[in-house]
C-alpha cells in the first residue's frame, strides 16, 4: 500500500471513530492487565461477563491474592483456559507486589516477564495504560494488515513491525484499535463485508464481496461470524 493511501486510510478509519477504546472493561492498569490476560483465546465480551463483579472487589494484586486462586477460578471458570489463567494471574499478582511495588511497570520488558503475559499483551497495556504507540497484533489486526496490504507479514511480529514502519501520525497512538475494531466488525475471517467498508478501494484483497450475503444468496444458509 502507498503512503498516501496509508495515510487516506487511517484518516477515513479515524473519520468513522474518532476516540476508539479497548472493549475490555477495567478501572485501573492492574485490572486491564488482568483482563488482557484473560482475554487470549477468548472475547471480550466473555472477559467482561466474567470481570464485572470480580472486579467490584478486585481492584489491587493484594486483594487478587487474598482471594486467591480458588475464588479466582470461580470467577472465571466460564473463559476457556481458566485453570492455567488463574495460576498466571495469581503469579503475577505476587510478581507486581515483590518486584514492582505493587504497580504494572510501564516497560514493555518487564511486563513480558510477568507470568502469563505476552508480547501482545504487553502492547495493549502499554497503549492502553500508558499511551505508548504500540501496535498489538491479534488475530483481527494479523487478518487486516495481509488482507488489506496495509503491513503483510507472515508472522504478528512481522505485521507488528511492519505496521510500526508504515503507521504515520497522528494515527500512531490509536491505529491498533482501529485495526482491530475493522476486523472484528467489518473485515471479519471468513466473511468480510467489503460491501459497507469504508477503505475497500484502498484494499488488496481481490475477492472482495459486494453485496450481504444475505442478499447475495437467496438459497442456502448463510454463514455466521
Amino acid at each position: 500500500m502507498k503512503k498516501a493511501d496509508i495515510v487516506d486510510f487511517y484518516a477515513r478509519l479515524a473519520a468513522d471513530n474518532p476516540h476508539p477504546e479497548t472493549e475490555l472493561e477495567s478501572g485501573n492498569a492492574y485490572q486491564l492487565l488482568v483482563a488482557v490476560v484473560l482475554s487470549a483465546q477468548a472475547t471480550d465480551i466473555g472477559v467482561n461477563k466474567a470481570t464485572r463483579l470480580l472486579f467490584e472487589s478486585v481492584k489491587t494484586p493484594e486483594a487478587m491474592l487474598a482471594l486467591g486462586e480458588a475464588g479466582l477460578k470461580d470467577h472465571i471458570k466460564t473463559i476457556g483456559l481458566f485453570n492455567t489463567k488463574a495460576k498466571n494471574v495469581i503469579a503475577l499478582s505476587a510478581a507486581l507486589i515483590a518486584d514492582h511495588g505493587s504497580q504494572v511497570p510501564a516497560d514493555r520488558d518487564a511486563l513480558e516477564r510477568l507470568p502469563g503475559v505476552g508480547r501482545k499483551t504487553a502492547n495493549v497495556v502499554m497503549n492502553v495504560a500508558f499511551g505508548a504507540e504500540t501496535f498489538a497484533v491479534d488475530t483481527h489486526i494479523f487478518r487486516v494488515g495481509n488482507r488489506t496490504g496495509l503491513a503483510p507479514g507472515k508472522t504478528p511480529l512481522a505485521v507488528e513491525k511492519k505496521l510500526d514502519k508504515a503507521t504515520p501520525q497522528p494515527f500512531r497512538l490509536h491505529a491498533h484499535h482501529w485495526l482491530i475494531l475493522h476486523g472484528r466488525y467489518v473485515c471479519k475471517a471468513r466473511t468480510p463485508e467489503c460491501w459497507r467498508c469504508g477503505v475497500s478501494d484502498l484494499c488488496a484483497f481481490k475477492a472482495k464481496t459486494t453485496v450481504p450475503r444475505q442478499r447475495a444468496s437467496a438459497a442456502g444458509p448463510v454463514d455466521k461470524e
